[in-house]
């Protein structure tokens, strides 16, 4: 088998660029692999400057700039697009819809689902491109009858399959990330990009949500859904402590409860479940996170959904590690149980399973089983 970026007939290829150094170096790699590149960096803001400031690499002002500049150097042509409208909608109401229902999601997942492999692939495909290239660091693999699955990163260290466990067999046909093979640390991709003259060689990494300008998530939904103040109580429903909102917490979630009374074994509390009905959070010991099996819903398959349970790894966040788990689709619904129990699961995260390197797919999780539950359920 073969990685797809390895193909020998020359693509038109359409290269997301964000202005940080893995899109540049990808478009860069794409042109020099002899594909014909166009650049094109996604306007995601009405208002560039309501987004991050700084060059972090994603959405500023700042970054269009850089994008264009590294496109430039490649000497390919480049374009912005305004995708703002559809990133509103898709990706950022969507994000405060979540909380405000006592979820908690994933918004660069959502924006590879909505954004990038969506309203990109498909407006890249209506103007005669071939594929949509970006910095992602995964592999695509080829199979000898045509088919293609999605693989792990060679470098574990930069994987980042999970925030594209929702791509389906169609646009992982037309997708290309030509980072996914590189044994290289982050700085050697750095001297790539500084030998090849591309001046984002040194620019920060984006980790931060990018429409949340200044980092304060709970702010950012204040002011979009208000104060509301409620009960935290503990696991027999007693009082303790009020907050402002839950859509605040999420679950797991140790620091800034602002509770006044300490619990009886002296122990930290954490947040267990998260009430949007009544506007209550529940908090309790460590051990009452212990997730035993949960139920997601709206799968997306990388390719022949799975028939019959099976036995895989999971990974339930973006930097997170791996755990074996048994799953089988049941009526449309992903049934996952846990071999061994696991804390931090919260309706509104991705699932996203594993054969192997292989990427099985994903979904969305709705409900958990807790081995000791809490009085409140979410």
């Amino acid at each position: 088998m073969t990685d797809t970026p390895q193909r020998t007939r020359p693509l038109r290829v359409l290269a997301a660029m964000s202005g940080g150094v893995d899109s540049a170096v990808a478009a860069a790699r794409a042109a020099e692999a002899g594909h014909d590149v166009t650049g094109v960096h996604l306007a995601l803001s009405a208002n560039p400057q309501s987004f991050r400031t700084g060059a972090r690499g994603c959405c500023t002002i700042e970054d269009s700039r850089d994008a264009r500049r590294a496109a430039d150097v490649i000497g390919i042509p480049f374009y912005v697009w305004d995708l703002a409208d559809r990133f509103r909608e898709d990706v950022v109401e969507d994000f405060v819809a979540e909380y405000e229902a006592g979820r908690t999601p994933n918004p660069c997942l959502r924006c590879n689902e909505k954004i990038k492999f969506a309203a990109l692939l498909d407006k890249a495909l209506a103007l005669g491109f071939d594929a949509v290239c970006t910095g992602h660091y995964a592999k695509i693999v080829t199979l000898p009858d045509g088919s293609r699955e999605l693989h792990r990163a060679s470098d574990m260290a930069k994987d980042q399959s999970y925030v594209l466990g929702v791509l389906d067999e169609k646009q992982l046909a037309h997708a290309l990330f030509p980072l996914g093979d590189t044994l290289t640390t982050k700085d050697e991709i750095r001297a790539e990009a500084e030998r090849r003259g591309l001046a984002v060689a040194k620019k920060p990494d984006s980790h931060d949500i990018c429409f949340i300008a200044d980092g304060d998530t709970q702010g950012f939904l204040a002011q979009r859904l208000g104060k509301a103040e409620g009960d935290i109580v503990d696991e027999s429903g007693t009082k303790i402590g009020t907050h402002e909102g839950a859509y605040g917490f999420t679950i797991g979630q140790r620091k800034g409860l602002r509770i006044g009374h300490p619990a009886a074994d002296g122990k930290p509390r954490y947040v267990l479940d998260i009430s949007p009905v009544d506007n209550t959070v529940t908090v309790g010991p460590a051990a009452a996170l212990d997730v035993t099996g949960l139920t997601a819903v709206r799968p997306r398959w990388c390719g022949t959904a799975p028939t019959g349970p099976g036995v895989y790894t999971a990974q339930l966040r973006a930097h997170g590690g791996e755990t074996e788990v048994s799953a089988a689709l049941t009526d449309g619904e992903l049934r996952v149980t846990f071999t061994a129990p696991v804390r931090g699961v919260a309706p509104g995260q991705a699932i996203v399973l594993y054969d192997g390197t292989r990427v099985v797919g994903s979904a969305t999780i709705a409900s958990t089983v807790r081995r000791q539950p809490a009085t409140s359920t979410s």
